[in-house]
């Protein structure tokens, strides 16, 4: 195969604020939850913290994973879409530098959607997200061609609850599954899955062969605890993966089963930790590295990418990963 991963995904630009709890009661929003808004309300909420210091990097959850995967090696194409503007070009530029593919569209109807994403003193975030031309995509945006050639297409959860970008998502997959191309599904918020869980328990045991969840994605989408969510899981697909954060991650195919330990860090900011684990572990997967291997690259990942403000590593110790595939 030419790549190791394509990867689907709302190409959105993260403004990262570091804020007090009291300021998300101040702007009606519930701590550590994604909340999707529309332009007008991504206004009133800017004009609020007009004053606070903000910084601003290219983010959504499938590119960040597959930047990571390019950035310790791996080959990567990204599908998404932009608009026609300063955002849009910084999102495209950033994911070439990285030495991605980009197959991304640009419109001018549309401008390039953001994430207003507050950082509290806990290192926990919270996540005001305008979608933008990101809601635009459609099956036509596809490169079919580049998805046959893949190893492993990775859709984002945040791609199941919009009607449109579920049906891109399920035309993909399903063009995935005829081609032998293996698919992997983040489930990436705990409140998606909530409000889409029949839906998304559907699309799981239909096409998917890889699965993350975090504790709280796990508990919403079959309400266990993770150990026993791990086996409920991994009956739905071939390798199910539970993230505990600072606890490590549970990993299961079959009758085999990981506790996978977490590496030390000093977190400022958990944006990003579980895209840089799934770049770890599809990265292992894609060359064939047993899964232990796999989840350990992804948990050195996560410690990492938790030390900094923002969801991409810069640069990476390719000798301690190298270490970790020995």
């Amino acid at each position: 195969m030419k790549y190791d991963v394509f990867g689907i995904g709302n190409a959105i630009m993260d403004f990262l604020i570091q804020v007090h709890p009291d300021e998300l009661i101040e702007l009606d929003l519930k701590k550590g939850q994604f909340h999707l808004i529309d332009e007008e309300h991504s206004k009133k909420i800017l004009e609020k913290v007009k004053n606070s210091e903000m910084k601003i990097v290219p983010g959504g959850s499938s590119a960040n994973t597959l930047y990571g995967i390019s950035l310790i090696g791996g080959s990567v194409v990204f599908c998404g879409k932009v608009g026609k503007d300063k955002h849009g070009d910084i999102y495209e530029q950033k994911l070439i530098g990285a030495n991605a593919k980009s197959n991304i569209k640009r419109i001018d109807s549309h401008k390039t959607g953001h994430a207003i994403t507050f950082i509290t003193p806990d290192s926990e975030r919270t996540f005001a997200v305008h979608l933008g031309a990101a809601i635009k995509l459609e099956k036509e945006d596809i490169f079919f061609d580049d998805l046959k050639n893949s190893k492993i297409l990775h859709i984002e959860g945040y791609q199941l609850e919009d009607p449109s970008l579920r049906s891109v998502s399920l035309h993909a997959m399903d063009f995935a599954k005829k081609n032998n191309v293996k698919i992997s599904i983040d489930l990436a918020d705990s409140g998606i899955v909530g409000r889409n869980k029949e839906d998304i328990k559907k699309i799981v045991k239909e096409f998917a062969d890889i699965i993350f969840a975090n504790e709280d994605e796990a508990k919403s989408f079959v309400n266990k605890k993770p150990d026993e969510a791990l086996h409920e899981i991994s009956e739905m697909c071939d390798i199910a993966v539970i993230k505990l954060g600072e606890k490590g991650s549970l990993v299961k195919r079959g009758n085999e089963i990981h506790k996978i330990n977490p590496y030390k860090s000093k977190a400022k900011d958990t944006t990003g930790a579980g895209d840089m684990y799934a770049a770890g572990f599809l990265h292992g997967l894609a060359n064939n590295y047993d899964l232990e291997k796999c989840g350990n690259i992804g948990s050195y990942l996560a410690a990492k990418v938790v030390e900094q403000i923002g969801a991409r590593l810069d640069k990476i110790d390719k000798e301690a990963i190298d270490k970790i595939k020995q």
